[in-house]
């Protein structure tokens, strides 16, 4: 069974008159990585806004395992919740500037049902998961930089066990050091859940995924192995990609 599979999905924000996604659909298998990329305002978080159900489209379909998600009753997301997690590009946006990062951590795990002691523990093991020690449970976001505050809202996404991570341009701020350790543990986690791991970076996904999908304004321009899209881009878009990506010396 497909563990994600997105069909026709469709969205216009008010006032636009152009779509920011048009009819975008592709699927996503057990334990695959799949690399969505595209230039500024292709719709590529737009995309994953609405797999995670924090953008309602104006058509089309997602569904996680088989089960179609989009029109299910706040009440009966809690499933979803904890099958499909986002890491977001500004991670320090994403927490709670009161909270510490620990208790932010830890705040997944108890709304899944564990207790005190059990969220803390496992907050630990997911702050040293991704490489932060248990100092880092007591810190504030404004307290760490932007690269350790992405390594928290890794860590704080794998506490619920997703089947499905969305990435969404999680290393486009960080120095070459932090991005290297954050390719290396989406390496490690590729098999145990299913990735889709958005950037502008082709350099960077085609180290990571199995199939690469082009979204161009909105629209799928090009989807199928990483290899063949690399070696023999078929669309205008991934043509210019891989053009911008050599010119800069890439891709080895």
């Amino acid at each position: 069974m497909k563990a994600l599979e997105v069909n026709g999905v469709s969205k216009r924000f008010p006032g636009m008159e152009k779509l920011a996604l048009n009819r975008v659909g592709f699927t996503l298998e057990q334990g695959e990585c799949l690399g969505i990329v595209g230039g500024s305002g292709s719709g590529k978080s737009t995309l994953a806004r609405v797999i995670t159900l924090l953008e309602r489209p104006d058509g089309g379909s997602v569904s996680l395992f088989g089960k179609e998600i989009l029109g299910l009753p706040r009440r009966q997301r809690k499933d979803v919740y904890s099958n499909i997690q986002m890491v977001f590009q500004m991670p320090l946006e994403s927490f709670d500037p009161s909270y510490t990062l620990g208790a932010s951590i830890a705040e997944v795990a108890r709304s899944f049902g564990a207790t005190r002691a059990e969220a803390k523990e496992r907050a630990l093991e997911k702050l040293q998961l991704v490489g932060l020690d248990e100092s880092f449970y007591q810190r504030f976001p404004s307290q760490v930089s932007g690269g350790q505050c992405q390594r928290a809202a890794l860590a704080r996404a794998l506490t619920a066990n997703p089947s499905v991570l969305i990435c969404d341009e999680i290393t486009s701020a960080l120095d070459v050091s932090t991005q290297a350790h954050i390719v290396s543990l989406i390496e490690r986690l590729k098999g145990k859940a299913s990735i889709v791991f958005i950037t502008h970076d082709l350099a960077l996904v085609s180290e990571l995924a199995d199939r690469l999908l082009v979204l161009d304004e909105g629209e799928v321009a090009e989807c199928g192995a990483t290899e063949s899209v690399v070696a023999n881009p078929q669309s205008t878009c991934a043509k210019k990609l891989m053009n911008s990506v050599l010119s800069l010396g890439g891709l080895g």
